[in-house]
């Protein structure tokens, strides 16, 4: 990268920062979001053109990347409502409640996990990808999502196994550590 492109980059952090701020409104997502932006625009340097402000070409991209970010989490909830209506259709009434409770239980749960360890259980669990597909999909090992999705599980097992919380109890966290250093 020319010395020249990467010094004005750098002197667009701190604007870029506080405009991913406010898209996101939270820091660690707008920081998340700037990391995000920068790789893109280094990654796809050679589309920028020269002579053009170089600023407004990473706020476009930053922009992009949040709406995405939007329009996928949309998806996802509108995802996981079609389930929960599914369950609505059933005839047992006794049965219908608890499996809407455990549904959304469920539910809650997944949206508690680790982005990491969510993305690939709604890839492999909702979406029936095969555990390759999704390796080539997040650009991770077949092993790091094996792990991932095991870790998803037994958590999600050991969530369901332990019944909802009792009244005024807030539910279990998912345990977000990572096994030796990767995943």
């Amino acid at each position: 990268m020319d010395e020249g492109i990467r010094k004005e980059m750098i002197a667009v952090l701190p604007q870029l920062r506080r405009f991913a701020y406010g898209l996101t409104g939270s820091i660690p997502d707008g920081d998340d979001l700037v990391q995000a932006t920068c790789e893109r625009a280094i990654a796809n340097l050679d589309k920028w053109e020269i002579g053009t402000r170089l600023d407004s070409w990473m706020y476009r991209i930053a922009q992009n990347l949040h709406r995405n970010a939007l329009r996928d989490s949309a998806s996802r909830a509108r995802k996981l409502q079609a389930l929960g209506d599914e369950l609505e259709h059933s005839s047992d009434g006794r049965r219908d409640q608890e499996n809407r409770a455990t549904l959304q239980a469920v539910r809650h749960f997944v949206e508690r996990l680790p982005e990491d360890q969510r993305t690939i259980m709604l890839l492999v669990c909702v979406e029936g990808r095969s555990y390759k597909d999704v390796a080539a999909i997040t650009g991770l090992p077949v092993g790091t999502v094996t792990s991932r999705l095991g870790r998803a599980r037994a958590a999600l097992r050991e969530h369901l196994s332990e019944g909802p919380p009792a009244a005024g109890e807030e539910a279990p966290q998912p345990d977000t550590r990572l096994e030796g250093g990767v995943g």
